[in-house]
C-alpha cells in the first residue's frame, strides 16, 4: 500500500514538473521573441526571487527587509544599464546597494558577504540575458543560444543518468548525478548550442566560426552542471531539500535556474570584455 502511495507520489510530481516546464518555457520563449521591457522583467524577477531564496538558505536575516531592498536595488541597476546610464552612475547605484544590504544584515562578516552576494548573483541572472537580447549584434540568438544550453544539457544529463548509470559524479555532493549523465549532458549541450547558431545564419552571432560556438557550448555546459552541483552543495551544507516553492514540481528559482546562473556568469564576463574593447578600441 505504502508503495502504491510512493509510485503514485512520484508520478504526480513527474507531470508537475512537465506541465511547469512547458509552462514556464512558453512564457519565457514568448517574452524572448518580444524583447524589450516584457523580457527583461521576466530576468529581473528571477534574480530578485533567487536572491531571496539564497537569503533564506544561507539564513541571511532579516529576510523580508533585505529581499525588499535587494529587489529596488536589482530593479535600479539594470534600468540604469538598460537606459545605457552612464558608467559611474551604475557603479554608484551598485556601490550603495552592496553598501545599504551588507548594513543590513544581521550577524558577522559572512551574512554581509551573503547579503552582497544575493545581490550581485541575482543582478547578474536579471541583466545578461536582456543584454545579450538587446545586442544589434546578437539580438534573440544569445539568449536562445544559453536556453538550449542549459535546458539540453539539463534535461539530457537526467535522462542520460537514468538509462545508462555507472559510476557516480560527486557522491558526497549529488548521490545521483553520474559521469554518464554528465557526459550526455555535455554531449547534448554542444550540439545544441551549435544547432542554435547554424540555424541563426545571417546574424552576428552566427558569422563566428562553428569550433568557437561549440568550445564556448561545451564550457557553458559544463559550467552549467558546475552550477547545478554548487547549488547541491549549498542545501547539503544547510539542510535544506528546496531551495523555495515557487514552481510546482521543481521546487524554487534557484533549484530550476543554477545552471543558467552559472553560465550567466561566463556571458556576463563576455559582455564586461566585449564593453571594454569596443571603448578602448582605436578609431580605423
Amino acid at each position: 500500500m505504502t508503495s502504491g502511495k510512493t509510485q503514485a507520489f512520484a508520478t504526480r510530481e513527474f507531470f508537475e514538473r512537465i506541465a511547469s516546464a512547458v509552462v514556464l518555457g512558453t512564457v519565457v520563449l514568448g517574452a524572448l521573441v518580444l524583447g524589450g521591457w516584457p523580457f527583461a522583467l521576466i530576468w529581473i524577477a528571477a534574480g530578485v526571487v533567487g536572491a531571496s531564496e539564497w537569503f533564506t538558505i544561507t539564513r541571511t536575516s532579516p529576510v523580508l527587509a533585505l529581499t525588499l531592498v535587494n529587489a529596488a536595488a536589482i530593479a535600479a541597476t539594470c534600468a540604469a544599464i538598460l537606459l545605457d546610464a552612464p558608467a559611474w552612475a551604475v557603479l554608484g547605484i551598485a556601490v550603495l546597494a552592496a553598501g545599504a544590504l551588507a548594513g543590513l544584515a544581521r550577524g558577522g562578516a559572512a551574512a554581509r558577504l551573503n547579503a552582497v552576494i544575493g545581490y550581485a548573483g541575482g543582478a547578474i541572472v536579471a541583466l545578461v540575458p536582456a543584454l545579450l537580447r538587446e545586442d544589434p549584434g546578437i539580438g534573440i540568438v544569445g539568449p536562445a543560444w544559453m536556453f538550449a544550453v542549459v535546458w539540453s544539457t539539463d534535461i539530457i544529463a537526467y535522462f542520460t543518468g537514468r538509462t545508462i548509470g555507472g559510476p557516480k559524479l560527486m557522491p558526497r555532493v549529488s548521490p545521483k548525478k553520474t559521469w554518464s549523465g554528465a557526459l550526455g549532458g555535455l554531449a547534448a549541450g554542444t550540439l545544441a548550442g551549435v544547432a542554435v547558431v547554424l540555424v541563426a545564419r545571417g546574424s552576428g552571432v552566427a558569422a563566428l566560426p562553428l569550433w568557437l560556438v561549440a568550445l564556448a557550448s561545451a564550457a557553458a555546459s559544463v559550467i552549467s552542471q558546475a552550477g547545478d552541483l554548487f547549488e547541491s552543495s549549498l542545501k547539503r551544507r544547510y539542510g535544506v531539500k528546496d531551495s523555495g516553492r515557487s514552481i510546482p514540481g521543481h521546487g524554487g528559482v534557484m533549484d530550476r535556474l543554477d545552471g543558467f546562473f552559472a553560465v550567466s556568469l561566463l556571458v556576463g564576463l563576455y559582455l564586461l570584455v566585449h564593453a571594454i574593447l569596443a571603448r578602448t578600441a582605436l578609431p580605423a
